[in-house]
């Protein structure tokens, strides 16, 4: 910093003089007066309005951790806190550490900059009922994905999530009608496990299934399939006994909803799991079509899918798909 400065002030200095030479013939010492004045003007402006630490490349290091990378985007938001991509970054990032309360506010923020646009509504109704104890959709979350639909009729992740919510409310035919534009967009596999979900919606509001579709339903096949080998230390299961256990595949450095899991109880392990797509909790997001997932097991003594401070986890692990091996996963000594 100290050479640039010594640089940039000795290099103002040469040019006002140059600029200048007629005038300080004349007069030398106004004109030098104005010169040095000049250059400390400009030192100054630029430290009130320019970027001094783009002067520090030490300072522009990618941060090394998720709570070193949340912490610095917290404090570019304190700086400029109108970043419509920043708080939906912030808002991801809060849902990694399962901080669904954080995620909630700022993508709330994001609507507030952003009202019409459709992933931004949609972000921050699923952050909204994540963050509800029962994983409940809200009248608010309902406004949003219902505008977002608006906005983008064929938007699948708010016409999901509105008919989850729609469901929750009983209001079956309503959950049905909004999934079914889906059907004529998704891929086979995704379109016959949301069909699925149509006809148990279309059944409890007393309508009957749709007509047999021309394209037969694909089952999930071996490759798509994928082996998780977990052991669990036995003093361990001896000390949570009735606890359950979560083996969950999700897309790495996304959300932490599921692709794919599985619960069991705790006195099964040790065990192969198997996962695939009739493990997904969403029809729009299959294992078979991803290319690389994370996979880790939870021990959970409340049942809850959701971490609780007493659970104890795995440390994730990155898988390319598909995957030839089993995974292995392991709690306490092996």
């Amino acid at each position: 910093m100290a050479v640039f400065i010594t640089v940039s002030t000795a290099l103002t200095l040469i040019v006002l003089a140059w600029v200048l030479r007629p005038l300080w013939r004349r007069r030398p010492l106004p004109m030098a007066l104005t010169i040095v004045g000049f250059a400390i003007a400009t030192g100054l402006l630029y430290s009130m309005v320019g970027t001094p630490s783009a002067l520090y490349p030490a300072r522009h290091v990618q941060p090394r951790t998720l709570a070193e990378g949340i912490a610095r985007l917290e404090t570019e938001l304190k700086r400029d806190p109108n970043q419509i991509d920043g708080l939906r970054l912030l808002g991801r990032a809060y849902l990694q550490q399962e901080r669904p309360i954080q995620a909630r506010e700022v993508l709330a923020r994001a609507v507030k900059l952003a009202p019409d646009d459709p992933d931004v509504l949609a972000e921050a109704a699923e952050a909204r009922a994540l963050a509800d104890r029962e994983r409940r959709v809200d009248d608010q979350a309902m406004t949003w994905l219902r505008r977002a639909v608006q906005l983008q009729p064929m938007h699948q992740r708010a016409r999901w999530f509105l008919g989850i919510a729609q469901r929750q409310r009983g209001e079956h035919a309503q959950a049905a009608a909004t999934w079914e534009p889906m059907l004529t967009v998704l891929e086979t596999d995704t379109a016959a496990a949301l069909r699925t979900q149509i006809d148990l919606a279309r059944r409890d509001a007393g309508i009957a299934p749709l007509p047999p579709s021309t394209t037969a339903p694909t089952s999930p096949t071996a490759a798509a399939a994928l082996t998780v080998q977990v052991r669990i230390d036995r003093a361990l299961i001896d000390n949570m006994a009735g606890a359950s256990v979560f083996v969950i595949a999700r897309v790495p450095g996304g959300s932490p909803m599921p692709v794919a899991v599985e619960k069991h109880p705790l006195t099964n392990f040790p065990a192969r799991i198997t996962l695939d797509d009739s493990d997904g909790p969403m029809p729009t997001q299959k294992l078979s079509a991803l290319s690389e997932v994370e996979v880790l097991a939870r021990i959970s003594s409340s049942g809850n899918a959701m971490r609780q401070q007493d659970d104890v986890e795995t440390k994730p692990v990155r898988v390319a798909l598909p995957a030839k091996t089993p995974v292995k996963l392991q709690f306490g000594a092996p």
